[in-house]
This record gives structure tokens, sequence and C-alpha cells, in this order.
């Protein structure tokens, strides 16, 4: 019974350690492979391999463009939970299964609800410049 405690403790010992080895790996490595000199192109930001001209401040994006983000975000967690739901349905049974999927559903429609409701997807006129 104690040699069998002791290999699951080293089982897990052995686990973390390579948990951090793979986390602390790359660091490392990077570090010593990284030029020691730094380049005035490379604090420039990179676009296309093409040379950077006028001033990245001059764009200004719409909030909606990340709230339509956040809400895509939304959907995405729905889909990773609906999909194992949907393939291990028939594991569980049928009124509690129902039940959970409605409230995380219902949550879930409610990242649309509300944005939709404080005007979000109108979007305001564009101002002419003439």
């Amino acid at each position: 019974m104690a040699e069998s405690q002791l290999l699951d403790y080293i089982y897990v010992v052995l686990f973390l350690l390579v948990g951090i080895c793979t986390a602390l790996g790359p660091l490392i490595l990077s570090n010593l492979v990284n030029p020691r000199s730094i380049l005035k192109t490379t604090l420039d930001p990179y676009e296309c391999g093409m040379d950077i001209f006028g001033d990245a401040l001059d764009v200004r994006f719409h909030v909606a463009y990340y709230l339509y983000a956040l809400i895509f975000v939304a959907f995405a967690v729905d889909i990773l939970f609906l999909f194992p739901v949907a393939t291990a349905y028939h594991l569980v049974s049928g009124a509690h299964g129902v039940v959970v999927l409605f409230i995380f559903v219902f949550v879930l429609s409610l990242t649309v609800v509300y944005p939709w409701a404080k005007g979000v997807f109108t979007w305001p006129k564009r101002k002419k410049i003439s």
C-alpha cells in the first residue's frame, strides 16, 4: 500500500515538473537566443512588411467594434459548452440536464438582449466631411 502511494506522489511531482518546464522552457530558450542589440527598426510596429508612415493615433475605432467582439466571445463560449453537452446528453438524467441547459442558454441570451436594449447595435450616423 505504501509503495502504491509513493508511486502516486512520484507521478504528481513528475507531472508538476513537466508542467513547470513546459511553461518556463520557452521563456528561457527565447532569452538565450534573442539578439542583444536593439535597432531602431526593432521597436517599430510591424505592418505587412511596409515601412510605417503617419501616426497611428489618428485612427479611432468606434466602441461598438469591441462590443461585437465581446458578443462573439460569448457565443464562442456557448458553442464550447453546448457541444460537449450535446454529445454527452444521453448520459445525464433528463430533467436535470434540460434545466441546466436552459439556464445556461438563458444567461447567454442576456448577453445579446442587454446590449440590444442599450442600443449597441444601432450605428451612429457618420458625419459628412465637406
